[in-house]
């Protein structure tokens, strides 16, 4: 799987292993933020990133603590976990943003149960190209937008029952 870049989500093109206070911290940057890492000498946080790097929505995020169990979101960054349940809610705009830039989606999309009708898959096919498809026209993608267009008529051609003659 190709890494992402930590401060902009465009695909990595260095990869940093530093030992900083004992600890291995790995940093995968792409070509910009890696020039803008390497040629500032100014202060680094932990994870060796400049702290003045116009990135203060990340630094915003991390000292962002949740009321209940009291977890800030850099300690999720760094131990992988969250506190409790309420923590979906507290970060969930920087967990959207996270699950966005790993999975490119927010909504798992997982397998269909083996019983399910052929017609049921094209009707779960039909809702997620027509999301698809308002998708592409919000981007302005319109040569995208035109296919699924031809995909959903497709599909639904397929779905519609025979007319009798």
């Amino acid at each position: 799987m190709m890494k992402k870049c930590r401060r902009c989500s465009k695909p990595a093109t260095l990869h940093i292993t530093e030992i900083r206070k004992g600890e291995v911290q790995q940093l995968h940057l792409c070509e910009t933020c890696a020039q803008k890492y390497l040629s500032s000498g100014q202060e680094t946080d932990e994870d060796g990133l400049t702290l003045s790097s116009g990135d203060e929505s990340l630094d915003a995020a991390d000292d962002l603590a949740c009321p209940h169990c009291g977890i800030t979101f850099r300690q999720f960054r760094t131990q992988g976990r969250l506190g409790c349940p309420h923590d979906y809610k507290v970060f969930e705009t920087e967990l959207n943003e996270l699950l966005k830039n790993i999975h490119d989606d927010t909504q798992h999309c997982g397998k269909a149960p083996h019983q399910t009708s052929e017609s049921s898959q094209e009707q779960f096919r039909l809702i997620k190209l027509r999301k698809e498809l308002q998708a592409a026209v919000t981007d302005e993608a319109y040569e995208r937008a035109a296919k699924l267009r031809d995909e959903i008529q497709e599909v639904e051609t397929k779905l519609k029952p025979a007319q009798p003659s």
